[in-house]
């Protein structure tokens, strides 16, 4: 299910990329693992690995996880956690899949993931950054990266940090 591969164009290479082992560990140490419910940084109702509750959710008190209803108010186990992690990272694997159409290292490939996991694909498809990027301008990603780093207004420095961390492995070689 999950694997270690090479990185490349999506433009160019008919398998998809996917996020690693080593990707999945800093994106759960970057969000953190809560089995309960608890607010972020902008005040949404999260609960496992950065998972966003819907409103559905937020009503019914449940998930669906892998065609599974979970309930969530009392908290989630572990496996459930990963389970929606996986899910929910699979939608962001498909967006920078589409989006980014210049060849990526495996590392600039997981931390573009972990950004867009933040972010939200709609930010992602309308940033300075992926416009950028897709022209080639390599270099510049890490200042785009770092521009975002605000939530309600005013500069957080988990976000901050975050973002050093995201630039740290993009230029990982």
């Amino acid at each position: 299910m999950l694997k270690k591969q090479l990185a490349f164009s999506s433009q160019n290479n008919p398998q998809p990329y996917a996020i690693s082992l080593n990707g999945i560990d800093a994106l759960r140490k970057r969000e953190g693992v809560r089995t309960h419910a608890y607010r972020d940084s902008a005040g949404k109702l999260t609960i496992g690995v950065g998972h966003l509750l819907t409103p559905w959710e937020r009503l019914t008190g449940t998930i669906k996880i892998n065609g599974y209803t979970v309930k969530w108010r009392k908290g989630i186990d572990h496996y459930d956690v990963t389970m929606l992690m996986r899910q929910d990272l699979t939608r962001f694997e498909n967006a920078v899949n589409q989006l980014v159409t210049v060849p990526l290292n495996q590392n600039q490939y997981d931390a573009l993931v972990s950004f867009c996991f933040n972010i939200g694909i709609r930010r992602f498809k309308r940033s300075t950054l992926l416009r950028k990027l897709n022209h080639g301008l390599y270099n510049d990603v890490p200042h785009e990266m770092r521009r975002w780093r605000k939530a309600r207004g005013h500069v957080i420095q988990g976000l901050v940090n975050r973002r050093e961390s995201e630039v740290k492995q993009w230029e990982k070689k």
